[in-house]
């Protein structure tokens, strides 16, 4: 994938269809380490340790309308291929944590890209479930809660257009501010 946003989104989809109810995404990156983490959490239905064993083989998936599944080995590779790791934790019935991490100045790091509209999509079009979003950055830290979002709103829909663009917006605003500007 040409942006880490991508594989937040694919491997957040498999959160959801996990039946999560409750999804962390979070983004941290420290200069002084030079390293750049990504980390999905979710309170899903957690997979057993075997499948856990096969999951980064791309022949390997849950789903019935394809025989291949891409998120999970291409996340793991990304990291790898940028002096990073991968590490998935999952277990029946309490759910899964997936960490990639990625050497900040590696070559072959793929940018983040759009997090704000990753964001937004996964809430406007799955309101049932919570998300919580935290981007850190060399200590400073962004946070992005539907919890409090839907308290504020009250009657009104994630997935109103108006909320879409305004969730977008802020969510790539709360990141400007604490890189800087940048």
């Amino acid at each position: 994938m040409k942006e880490l946003s991508l594989n937040i989104l694919d491997i957040t989809q498999n959160s959801i269809s996990a039946c999560a109810t409750k999804i962390i995404i979070s983004v941290e990156k420290d200069t002084k380490e030079n390293l750049l983490t990504v980390r999905i959490e979710d309170n899903g239905k957690g997979m057993d340790k075997e499948f856990v064993k096969s999951v980064t083989d791309p022949f390997t998936t849950t789903r019935s309308t394809r025989k291949v599944g891409m998120g999970i080995p291409l996340l793991k590779m990304s990291a790898e291929q940028a002096g990073g790791e991968f590490k998935l934790n999952s277990e029946l019935g309490v759910g899964t944590t997936v960490t990639a991490t990625f050497k900040l100045n590696h070559i072959d790091r793929v940018p983040l890209g759009d997090v704000g509209q990753t964001i937004s999509v996964l809430v406007s079009c799955n309101q049932q479930v919570d998300f919580l979003y935290v981007h850190k950055s060399d200590g400073e830290e962004f946070k992005f809660d539907t919890i409090e979002i839907k308290e504020i709103l009250g009657d009104v829909p994630l997935n109103e257009p108006d909320v879409i663009m305004w969730m977008q917006e802020y969510i790539r605003d709360g990141i400007k501010s604490i890189n800087g500007g940048a």
